[in-house]
């Protein structure tokens, strides 16, 4: 059956190619001598995932002391610090590269020797499931493959991408306002090749079968050395067709399906995440029919959430969130505020209005945080990105700055912990790190701005003052997150309804699948003290209803459930707290 959907994919990608000996291929990439596909024993629902998951998100080189490797010190930390609060890590790409901080890989089979090796690697995989990045659309202009095609070496003399200068490009669908396409030297003449991000970033070409060979080859090697959770990067972008948008095309579809179907059948129990920083409904379509990602980024989340917090109103969030469907059987939503990236602002189109996302912009520049904009057809510029850290972004409102930062970024960080789905952390959220305007200033980059790479000795200094933001943030959140990991309720896949209170109440309610625990989700976004009605929330007579982060006891005849400033309450009929 394997075969016969992997035949059948690639008869949709490479419909003039020989079906039958390309599956023979596909299956030797994926599976070398001494290796074969297993029967799928993997429940096919929710069992690849509990309320104990949780995801952080962190460069290689965070922390760093010029003594030490920063794999090993970044071992260190998750083991000294996050052991048994926090299960998975995402180490962003740690192969050697050019530019783009990673994201221009030029050897997708080794380590970047200044942050350590793949032992160091499988270190970090032994204690944690690891994530890594499958950065599948490009490779850098200085790697090994894309000199080879400069020189026309075979296979690689058809691993890129070109396209003519006097084809209309203009449909084409970008993140970036450089130049579409660049013109090399060869040893075949003159090319034009695409690149999608930056001219050091050449978008390879999967219309040559050869090249997903080569990827499933990567694929397998990072397996084999412990990844078990593959990040498709702008996989969204992988197929062109000169004239139309060049994103979301069947094709890029196709190809996924067929990645998850090797992973399926694959020893590991392999997850795929697509990264794809599109409107919701674009988003969605990459769970496919619960055959393609088992997971995807909830990209409105970040702008929704800072929003809220910042306007002291969770009306744009109340109302998205209403309109989110569960994820199907099989896959979750990564629900994060905060990344090595900006807070896109792409998947806030449609949901917060012109003048609110002005406001929002506004306020994050009056933290010290920046603007990156996107280039439009028409040639005029909208708001791509916003740069600043997350914990910045809300040391102030609207309104301007107030005493509340602290208690405001912990309830951004506990929405994230409370919705259907795994909570992912970037690294320097738990953290509590402010803006990096030397590095702005020293990188020439926007992004620099949120990865500041941390002296190690100097955090653990910071992290033993219990009286410094980083201690008591970071307290905290481990805190909620030990509360959190043992509540069935927020099983990734729990039942989940959104709740009608107050506007400056983000409040949903969780339910186990086996309908044994209730949570009552409340998240006071507002610098106001408010009252909750206990009659809306339905809390069912007989049980004894406890707040899991306050330990108040919360009676049924409670008509009213006050909430302080910025306040969470996890209001529970069956308490886990140990």
């Amino acid at each position: 059956m394997l075969e016969e959907k992997l035949s059948r994919l690639l008869q949709q990608i490479y419909p003039e190619r020989d079906h039958e000996e390309l599956t023979r291929q596909v299956m030797t990439a994926f599976w070398p001598a001494g290796q074969e596909p297993r029967e799928i024993t993997r429940d096919s629902g929710n069992s690849q995932w509990s309320q104990g998951d949780s995801v952080l998100i962190t460069y290689g080189d965070s922390f760093i002391d010029g003594e030490h490797k920063p794999l090993d010190l970044l071992g260190d930390f998750l083991l000294e610090q996050l052991h048994g609060l926090i299960n998975s890590v995402h180490i962003l790409p740690f192969f050697p590269y050019t530019s783009d901080d990673g994201f221009s890989v030029s050897d997708y089979t080794a380590v970047n020797p200044q942050l350590g090796s793949w032992d160091d690697i499988r270190n970090i995989a032994r204690h944690f499931t690891l994530m890594s990045d499958l950065v599948l659309n490009h490779v850098s202009s200085q790697g090994v493959w894309f000199n080879a095609y400069l020189r026309g070496e075979k296979p690689y003399d058809e691993f890129f991408f070109e396209a003519s200068p006097d084809t209309d490009l203009s449909a084409t669908v970008r993140p970036r306002s450089t130049p579409l396409l660049r013109e090399v030297q060869t040893a075949n003449g003159n090319r034009h090749v695409w690149c999608t991000f930056s001219h050091d970033q050449v978008d390879l070409n999967f219309k040559n079968p050869e090249v997903l060979l080569e990827i499933l080859r990567v694929v397998r090697l990072h397996i084999d050395m412990g990844v078990r959770i593959l990040r498709l990067d702008a996989v969204a972008f992988i197929w062109k067709e000169p004239g139309t948008t060049s994103i979301h095309l069947p094709q890029t579809h196709a190809i996924i399906k067929l990645l998850r179907a090797l992973v399926d059948h694959a020893d590991e129990d392999i997850i795929l995440l697509t990264e794809t920083n599109v409107p919701k409904a674009e988003n969605l379509s990459y769970f496919g029919h619960g055959d393609e990602a088992h997971m995807i980024y909830n990209f409105p989340l970040p702008p929704l959430i800072l929003h809220g917090l910042q306007a002291g109103t969770a009306t744009f969030l109340n109302r998205w969130q209403a309109s989110m469907p569960p994820a199907p059987m099989g896959c979750s939503y990564l629900n994060f505020s905060a990344s090595h990236d900006g807070i896109g602002m792409r998947p806030a189109e449609g949901l917060l209005p012109p003048d609110e996302i002005d406001r929002l912009v506004q306020t994050v520049k009056n933290a010290g945080g920046k603007a990156s904009m996107r280039r439009l057809e028409d040639g005029s510029e909208a708001i791509y990105e916003l740069n600043c850290t997350y914990f910045d972004a809300l040391s102030q409102t609207f309104s301007g700055p107030d005493e509340h930062h602290i208690e405001r970024f912990l309830t951004s960080q506990t929405i994230v912990m409370s919705l259907e789905g795994v909570p992912a952390f970037y690294i320097h959220s738990l953290l509590a790190t402010a803006n990096d305007h030397d590095g702005v200033a020293r990188r020439q980059m926007n992004r620099a701005i949120n990865r500041h790479r941390w002296d190690y000795p100097t955090l653990l200094d910071k992290l033993g003052d219990k009286d410094s933001v980083h201690s008591r943030v970071l307290d905290a959140l481990s805190q909620r997150l030990l509360l959190r990991s043992l509540q069935p309720a927020f099983h990734p896949n729990a039942t989940q309804f959104t709740l009608r209170l107050d506007d400056r109440i983000f409040g949903i309610w969780r339910q186990s699948l086996d309908r044994s625990q209730s949570i009552f989700a409340l998240h006071n976004v507002s610098n106001e003290s408010l009252e909750a009605s206990g009659n809306a929330l339905n809390l069912i007579a007989d049980e004894d209803w406890v707040d899991v982060l306050s330990g108040e006891t919360i009676t049924e005849e409670q008509e009213m459930i006050p909430l302080a400033p910025y306040q969470c309450r996890w209001i529970t009929n069956r308490t886990q707290t140990e």
